[in-house]
């Protein structure tokens, strides 16, 4: 009720003064997809069409063509965009790469999308094709990559659509830490959000255009500092943290929109859950005077449209064969929840480092370290097939083994620590060890207190085995440590998800576990 209380207060407050002559815009919007193609349960993980045809599903591509369209019908003047992160996520990626992606977003009439760090999981290539697929441009304002030949020519910094005899213009926006957090390659570079979209807006300012929207995958509290330092901006469609914000729920995160200013912040969750609708009004001087709407529910009261879900069965068909085997029995909910994993101890995390040091224990490795960020789902109770393994651990990553000395594996627990205010990625999940940590502490100024290796406390000068995923070892998630100090690595080891599957394969039973491994002081 607070919420809606301050949303109702904001739009009173901006509609007093309105100019006679109104511009009416509707932003519909989506964020964070992550190639949800088919419908999937509560938990963001794969749901049986026993279970959708009983009402129990959410999201999908056919529901969400259902919703575009009604919502399309309802306004006079609308854009269509997305956040970023449309790819990776499901075994739909990791076949088809970006071509599935593209061919529904062509058919519900995108308008725009920015470039989300998951864009680039398979180098420039693969956007490169994307982008080339795609009948709307793809946006990201805060890199260079002119030395790019595979993008060169191929992203923009900025466009501009007409609608309505107005011009909207639109600037996208990428993770800063993008090289971190996926391959982008050695010729993109990424720069200053807030100096690269004030760049783009005075361009456009100097074109006459005042009606100026940033597609942002980078977060809400990089949004609100960008909508606090820039001079310009309007509208800000977010991604990146999968927030959910609305003035009806009590789990969100804040307001629909977020007013900073007269800039109106928006975001959907993620996994085609919801659909946004932010309904705004403008003055003769490109200002917002009204700012309202919230996101639209893809529950089961959204009917699928059934030529999509057609396309999404043909599309599914040369997958199914290696998502329907069954693997293992689950006794109750293995939690994989984002907010769960990225900043305490999950069940889901504890399940995949255990697998991961079984498997190489033999090898005299002795912690495993899994992100939390490549954590990208939970098991529900029951049978678990390769198709539920595949969505939780998605990314194709290797396990990698080395050797480190003690304090290299402090180093990394500290910047695993480091930026669980923001629900980054790089909490880590691990077995073998457990540690204790202080978010009173400031990030990198000694938030680690304790870290006990089989009971014992670490040797900052003894040598330690390690196991993790290529991308971290790679220095991935801000590891940079373990790509620096890692002595005899080797990165080719089995693909993560046949580790895991092969694990919970070998256990008679697989239930929830939580032992204490992950403690904050209180």
């Amino acid at each position: 009720m607070h919420a809606r209380l301050l949303a109702v207060v904001a739009a009173f407050a901006m509609s007093v003064g309105t100019a006679t002559a109104e511009y009416n815009l509707t932003v519909l919007h989506t964020n964070d997809f992550h190639s949800r193609f088919e419908p999937i349960s509560k938990y963001d993980s794969g749901c049986s069409e026993e279970d959708n045809a009983e009402g129990k599903c959410f999201g999908g591509s056919a529901r969400l063509v259902t919703a575009v369209a009604e919502a399309k019908g309802r306004s006079d003047n609308y854009i269509l965009v997305d956040g970023g992160d449309q790819f990776q996520g499901s075994l739909f990626y990791t076949y088809y790469k970006g071509k599935a992606a593209a061919e529904l977003m062509n058919t519900m009439g995108y308008d725009a999308m920015t470039v989300g760090n998951h864009e680039f999981d398979d180098g420039p290539e693969v956007l490169k094709g994307f982008a080339e697929s795609v009948s709307f441009p793809i946006l990201m304002s805060n890199a260079e990559y002119a030395s790019e030949p595979l993008l060169a020519g191929t992203i923009q910094k900025s466009v501009v659509l007409e609608r309505d005899g107005e011009r909207l213009g639109l600037i996208g926006l990428t993770p800063i830490d993008t090289q971190d957090l996926s391959s982008p390659g050695k010729n993109v570079t990424f720069t200053d959000p807030v100096a690269s979209v004030q760049e783009q807006v005075d361009l456009l300012e100097a074109e006459g255009i005042n009606k100026i929207i940033v597609l942002s995958h980078s977060g809400y509290l990089v949004d609100q500092h960008v909508a606090a330092n820039t001079n310009g901006v309007d509208i800000i469609v977010g991604g990146h943290d999968n927030t959910f914000l609305s003035n009806t729920s009590e789990r969100a995160r804040g307001p629909y929109p977020t007013m900073v200013g007269t800039t109106a912040i928006v975001q959907a969750y993620a996994y085609g859950k919801f659909l946004g609708e932010l309904s705004v009004s403008f003055n003769d001087e490109g200002v917002i005077t009204e700012a309202s709407g919230e996101p639209i529910a893809l529950d089961s009261s959204v009917v699928e449209d059934p030529a999509t879900k057609a396309r999404i069965v043909d599309l599914a068909t040369p997958l199914n064969e290696i998502r329907n085997r069954v693997v293992a029995q689950v006794g109750g909910l293995i939690n994989g929840d984002r907010g769960s994993c990225r900043v305490e101890e999950c069940s889901m995390g504890n399940l995949i480092a255990d697998a991961m040091l079984d498997r190489v224990e033999d090898q005299g490795i002795q912690i495993a370290f899994a992100n939390g960020g490549g954590i990208r789902a939970s098991f529900q109770e029951g049978e678990v097939t390769m198709g539920d393994v595949l969505t939780v651990l998605p990314f194709q990553n290797t396990l990698s083994t080395f050797r480190i000395k003690g304090q290299g594996v402090i180093d990394a627990l500290e910047n695993g620590v480091s930026q669980v205010e923001e629900v980054k990625g790089r909490f880590p999940q691990v077995a073998g060890m457990s540690f204790v940590w202080d978010p009173a502490v400031a990030p990198g100024e000694g938030r680690i207190k304790e870290v006990l290796v089989a009971g014992q406390p670490i040797d900052p000068d003894a040598i330690y085995g390690v196991v993790t995923n290529n991308f971290v070892r790679g220095g991935g998630d801000g590891y940079k440590v373990f790509a620096n100090e890692a002595i005899n690595p080797y990165d080719f080891g089995p693909d993560l998800a046949d580790v895991l599957a092969e694990y919970i394969a070998s256990q008679d039973a697989v239930t929830p576990m939580l032992e204490g491994r992950i403690a904050r002081v209180e």
